[in-house]
This record gives C-alpha cells, structure tokens and sequence, in this order.
C-alpha cells in the first residue's frame, strides 16, 4: 500500500521506494510477562486480510498501523470470523502439541518451549478467543508473507513488538 503499482519480482537497482519510518527493534529491552489491558486502545479493531497477508489496526476510521503477516497455511487457514484478543503475554512459553497444531485437539503430548527470540511463537503470543489460535511473533521472520502458519496470524518479532503496544485485550479482530 505505499508503494502501489511496483512489481515486487521485478526492482531495478536504484528504483526508489517508500518504507515506513521506524524505531529500531530492540529486543533486551523487552520484560516477560503478561501485556495490561490499555482501556485508551478499548475501541481499536485489528482486521486480518488473509489474501493480502496484512494486519491493520484502525481506531475507528483512522488507520493506526499496518504490517505484513503469515496468515495460516492452505491445509491450516486462519480462522475466518470475529474473535476476541483474550490475553496476551511477552516472552510466552509454547506448548508445542502436534495435535493441537495439526487437528486442534489438546493432548497429553507435549512439550514446554521456553521464551526467547527462538521460541515457535517469538516474542509476543496474543492468544484469541478461538482455542489454539493467536496473533504472534516468529523464530522464522523470512516466511513472513507466505502461507506457513498452523491457523495463527504471524509477525516478524520486530512487528509483534509494536503491534503489544498499540492494541488491547478485548480488541476485536476480524479475519478474512
């Protein structure tokens, strides 16, 4: 969206662009723990635009931020619907469980990965209303934009970082 009618596949060396401007990420400055309620951010919403691989937060009309996603995989899509952030947490640990990751069922199987830029989830885990499914960082940035998800929408960690600071708990979010 900043740069309509610009063919990804084909830049030329000294075509211009535009790019957002940005703080630098910096990760040791992040605390564990689990992210307050911002009652100032309760009437934003954050829309999922599967086919575009975009997460954009509006406070109300105003577009707050938008940024590029993994939106599930074609055997896993993200969950088309409304849903509710219902918690959120720096520094998560995963409960990696093939059969929630691959069928949505819990089982007794599994492991505890502890937090760190290297963890499945990355930095942030902002779990949804819909068991297994949340919005969070990666240990894998570079799949950013492809369909390589198990049903979660999934930001680089410099994004999730920003995106803790901008919405709440309770937020809407609207995939389609």
């Amino acid at each position: 969206k900043l740069n309509p009618g610009k063919n990804w596949e084909h830049l030329q060396p000294g075509e211009i662009l535009k790019v957002p401007n940005v703080l630098p990420f910096e990760v040791e400055k992040f605390t564990e723990g689990k992210v307050p309620e911002n009652p100032a951010f309760a009437s934003r919403k954050i829309f999922i635009d599967t086919y575009e691989h975009l997460l954009e937060v509006f406070d109300g009309d105003q577009l707050v931020c938008i940024f590029p996603i993994t939106p599930g995989s074609k055997t896993l899509p993200a969950p088309v619907g409304t849903w509710k952030i219902l918690g959120a947490s720096v520094w998560p640990w995963f409960r990696y469980d093939e059969g929630m990751l691959n069928y949505g069922v819990r089982t007794e199987n599994y492991y505890n990965l502890p937090p760190g830029p290297n963890n499945l989830v990355g930095v942030l885990w902002m779990g949804l209303n819909k068991p297994g499914i949340g919005i969070h960082g990666t240990n894998n940035p570079e799949t950013i934009g492809r369909a390589a998800s198990h049903g979660c929408i999934r930001l680089a960690n410099w994004d999730a970082a920003r995106v803790k600071d901008l919405v709440s708990v309770g937020n809407t979010v609207i995939i389609f």
